[in-house]
């Protein structure tokens, strides 16, 4: 089969990004003597400054991971936690019933920094310096700018120039939207990059003495004091179209702790799939495949209508079992035994028709009966809020298509020579959530506004608590042995398009550039996890290369179609270890930026 690029192949390790920088950042680490662990970091926070649209250093961080010292899998949740001032009742005595989607109001604490450097301190094993470099020289230097990050700053300029001046200090210089292809640099993040690495080094020449002392530096120094001062003294809008002030502080920051979890798993055919927990949608994709396994995906061709439809209806399913059940399970009780089991799938199975369906349709499990009817009461009720001054949400696929701003969230996926494996998924702080902190040279993240506003949900606001992520990397065991690493960006699409990639990769044989060749589709039939909140039922954008024939089948089954032009779904990026000693692995052509290397 005709692939866009080679299935890179190698021994000695694959990196996949979805920046060819990131990448090629990452594959430096390897060969400098670091490990999958070192090279995902390195990637990530270059990652920071290639895309800023997409990412930035206060966003959040989930990772998946095996060991091939513990022989071990294992998550590392790094998204941060709501304030403790982030209350209903605060949120409620402005006016509000709806956490904006932009601004001050819509951070959570940023976690991503001590994720990155709890993984460094524990399983990495170069120096910082060595991981900070190459992000650092990019801050400092200039880096090529992608055109989505030109255009996405084009059209922020009447934002950044009227209420975000401090947004503008960094992205308009010399009051001018940056040229495409041209360097641009960040001399303030530098600096604050800098700073830690300063701060780091001056505790002395032990290695995890220097990361544990650049931690403390962020979450209990001159950043925290940075943030904190920027949410008490500033008044900015948000997309209310009202200017508020934020709820973080200092003390919020020194109380947080990145932790690592034992992830959710299940089995489908010959294959163990790891996810991060309820906290996030990762359960979706392994509710998904447990429906699925009943049904006959091999013999269906891996881009015909059947294959299609049966695994859009089936997302469907899970999906409204997201929007019922899923919250921080350190605080809501989640029957994630019974949504993962056999019985319930089959029940789930049974629903699936010849027709697609029109309706949100979550399970019932015994006892939770009042908190469905609530679920579906409360999304029944959402208002469509009037949109402010500032943008909105995460950038999804769906702008991606449309004119706007083009571009979703990050992912990483390293297979280094020892066999260690991760799949991370960076995400929150990109340059239109948020104005920028003068001291620091980047915003601060909106990842709040996936808390409902409404008492009793699973996913209700609490202080301490996590939203409920859609940053959701995947691991796979065949056979009972390390196989795959996976992922991509986009929101509420981040599973919906990893399923078509995992699956056509264990039905139908495809190495895994073919599965992320083939046209790709997902539903928006759900609530989305960003303000406002849309849902459109019935929905089902595809790409038309899928072909003619397959568009009209589907259409007769009635999927509400949106058209989608070759090329333009979905941000995919996987790699491989297989028994034969070779690594693989791959990255989407879409939006010509993503890049996998290996040797």
């Amino acid at each position: 089969m005709f692939t866009t690029r080679p299935e890179i192949l190698g021994t000695f390790g694959v990196v996949t990004s979805t920046h060819w920088l990131a990448t090629a950042s990452g594959m430096a680490m390897l060969e400098k003597g670091g490990n999958a662990f070192d090279a995902c970091a390195a990637a990530a926070f270059v990652l920071q400054v290639v895309e800023p649209h997409l990412v930035g250093p206060a966003g959040d961080m989930p990772a998946v991971f095996y060991s091939a010292e513990t022989k071990k899998v294992e998550t590392l949740c790094a998204q941060g936690p709501a304030p403790q001032a982030a209350t209903i009742a605060a949120y409620k005595a402005l006016g509000l019933d709806m956490i904006p989607g932009s601004g001050l109001l819509a951070t959570v604490v940023p976690g991503a920094f001590g994720g990155w450097m709890t993984l460094l301190r524990d399983h990495g094993r170069l120096k910082l310096r060595e991981v900070l470099e190459p992000a650092i020289g990019y801050f400092e230097n200039g880096h090529p700018m992608l055109p989505r990050v030109s255009d996405s700053i084009r059209e922020l300029t009447d934002l950044f120039t009227g209420e975000w001046p401090t947004s503008g200090a960094v992205y308009l210089p010399g009051g001018n939207v940056p040229e495409a292809r041209k360097l641009f640099a960040n001399k303030a993040a530098a600096a604050t990059y800098r700073r830690i690495l300063d701060e780091a080094e001056a505790a002395g020449s032990d290695r995890q003495e220097q990361i544990q002392a650049a931690y403390d530096s962020w979450y209990k120094g001159f950043v925290a004091e940075a943030m904190d001062r920027f949410c008490r003294t500033q008044e900015v809008m948000d997309s209310s179209g009202r200017r508020n002030k934020g709820l973080l502080t200092a003390q919020d920051m020194a109380n947080y702790k990145p932790t690592y979890e034992t992830p959710t798993s299940v089995t489908y055919h010959d294959w163990e799939v790891f996810k991060i927990g309820p906290w996030g949608q990762g359960p979706a994709f392994l509710q998904t495949l447990k429906i699925l396994e009943g049904i006959d995906l091999a013999g269906m061709g891996p881009a015909s209508p059947d294959f299609v439809h049966h695994v859009v209806e089936a997302m469907k399913l899970a999906f409204a079992d997201r929007e019922a059940y899923y919250g921080d399970p350190d605080f809501v009780t989640v029957p994630l035994a019974t949504l993962l089991s056999e019985d319930y799938a089959a029940g789930r199975r049974g629903l699936i028709g010849e027709q697609a369906s029109l309706e949100l349709r979550p399970g019932i499990v015994p006892g939770y009966e009042a908190q469905v009817a609530h679920a579906l009461k409360a999304l029944g009720a959402i208002a469509q809020p009037t949109q402010g001054g500032a943008s909105v949400g995460e950038p999804t696929m769906a702008s991606m298509v449309a004119a706007g701003r083009k571009g979703d969230t990050v992912h990483i996926d390293v297979i280094d020579k020892w066999g260690n494996m991760i799949a991370a998924t960076p995400s929150g702080g990109w340059l239109q959530s948020s104005p920028v902190i003068p001291e620091l040279g980047f915003p601060l993240n909106s990842r709040a506004q996936m808390f409902w506003l409404e008492e009793g949900l699973p996913a209700s606001l609490a202080p301490g608590k996590r939203p409920r992520t859609t940053l959701t990397p995947t691991i796979a065991f065949e056979n009972g042995r390390p196989r795959l690493a996976f992922g991509t960006p986009g929101g509420d699409q981040q599973e919906q398009w990893q399923l078509g990639l995992f699956l056509r990769r264990v039905h139908h044989g495809l190495n895994l550039q073919e599965a992320i060749d083939l046209p790709l589709f997902h539903t928006q039939h759900f609530p989305s996890s960003f303000y406002p909140r849309t849902s459109r039922p019935g929905h089902l954008m595809i790409e038309e290369s899928i072909g003619a024939a397959a568009l009209a089948e589907l259409e007769r089954r009635g999927h509400r179609l949106e058209r989608a032009p070759a090329w333009t779904v979905g941000r995919l990026t996987a790699a491989e270890t297989g028994d034969d000693g070779l690594l693989r692995a791959a990255a989407t052509p879409r939006l010509m930026q993503a890049y996998a290397a290996g040797r």
